[in-house]
């Protein structure tokens, strides 16, 4: 019998104490430290259980904690620093200290519009071929209103206008002080000189979601009974691009004193918004880029795209049309062995891109070197092209 309850219960023998010539004893104490652990076991879950229940009433919650934190102080640069190369990495809206305190996480200032930063140098005057335009970075929607109150402000008025146009005419400036300093006419309004208006066109940008604004000054015989046609064959001479490019930067600070107090003009939504720029695509690779540009502007948007992505230009021929580049991976520059105790490689033609005129566009297209055998394929290139065009 002994025997037996050892064989078969060999796993609870800690609980008997075996005695010289009796049967075992059954010995409480280790029962009892066994159910003491227990007991220790089920109290700590208990405790822990109710501590993750009531998780939230221990933990206050912080997410509201900025709207009283206490203002820092202003970072101070070294002295002879040049402020007009720093700038902050995320611009933080500018809140008035008197309303500080008024505050509460209802109520916190709408962040303001981040497109601005996509660009390097947003309201910036750009010139091309005798042809000078304001960009910003902005819709077109967006825009009209606020050249709207430019055009008010500078006291040039709005005879006509035509958001589908994208077009805007003033009155004459011949009979307002403030409009005459602007488009600089000398002395006072008489019959003698000449009748001037102004002409804004707004347009979308060959960037994505960027705006182009033009100006244009007016010779008339009297003041017009309809909005005039934008002439796009006119040739301005040096005193008149002197003048789109004053009166351009004006508005550039106008615009950008006011990027605040933005709206939005629903007349203007409807104004023609297709893209200037499409990627044509053949077999899932893309094959060419279509441009609904003249010549001389497409070649500067293809040379900035290149250049804007690190694509080095061998050589270029823009009466030819073609940029040859060298667009190798950088994995492809440092593959040989000995370039670690070496220069950098010189570059090297490796693709040749194509600007071509067309009926009423241009197309870019790409072609690999006959020297090229690497991994890099026309493909690539134009995506690449593409992302910084558009």
């Amino acid at each position: 019998m002994q025997v037996l309850f050892r064989t078969r219960y060999s796993r609870c023998t800690e609980f008997f104490k075996p005695v010289a010539g009796k049967a075992l004893v059954f010995t409480t104490e280790a029962f009892k430290f066994r159910a003491f652990n227990i007991q220790a076991y089920k109290t700590l879950v208990t405790a822990v259980g109710f501590t993750l229940l009531a998780g939230c009433g221990v933990l206050s919650d912080r997410s509201a904690d900025y709207v009283s934190a206490p203002e820092g102080k202003t970072i101070a640069l070294p002295a002879g620093a040049d402020e007009s190369r720093f700038r902050q990495i995320m611009p933080v809206r500018d809140i008035n200290l008197a309303n500080a305190g008024k505050l509460f996480p209802d109520g916190i200032p709408t962040p303001p519009d981040m497109t601005s930063e996509i660009l390097d140098q947003n309201y910036a005057v750009e010139e091309l071929d005798g042809r000078a335009w304001l960009l910003v970075n902005d819709v077109p929607g967006r825009l009209w209103p606020a050249v709207t109150a430019y055009m008010s402000d500078r006291r040039l008025g709005v005879a006509f206008d035509s958001p589908q146009l994208g077009l805007q005419q003033s009155e004459l400036v011949n009979f307002s002080l403030r409009a005459r300093e602007l488009v600089q006419l000398e002395g006072e309004a008489s019959a003698s000189e000449p009748a001037v208006l102004i002409q804004v066109r707004i347009a979308p940008g060959v960037r994505r979601k960027s705006t182009e604004i033009q100006v244009r000054s007016r010779v008339v015989v009297d003041q017009p009974e309809a909005l005039l046609s934008w002439d796009t064959t006119f040739a301005p001479d040096s005193a008149d691009l002197a003048l789109q490019k004053r009166v351009l930067a004006d508005m550039g600070e106008f615009l950008k004193a006011g990027e605040e107090n933005k709206s939005f003009s629903r007349a203007a939504s409807g104004m023609t918004s297709k893209p200037v720029v499409k990627l044509t695509s053949a077999n899932d690779q893309a094959s060419v880029i279509d441009m609904q540009l003249d010549y001389g502007r497409a070649w500067a948007e293809v040379s900035r795209a290149l250049s804007e992505s690190d694509t080095t230009i061998i050589d270029l021929n823009r009466s030819a049309g073609w940029f040859q580049v060298d667009h190798r991976s950088a994995d492809e520059r440092e593959s040989d062995w000995f370039s670690w105790f070496s220069d950098n490689e010189a570059p090297r033609h490796t693709h040749t891109v194509n600007v071509t005129r067309g009926e009423q566009k241009v197309q870019v297209s790409a072609e690999t070197a006959n020297t090229y055998s690497g991994e890099q394929t026309p493909s690539t290139l134009l995506n690449r092209l593409f992302d910084y065009l558009y």
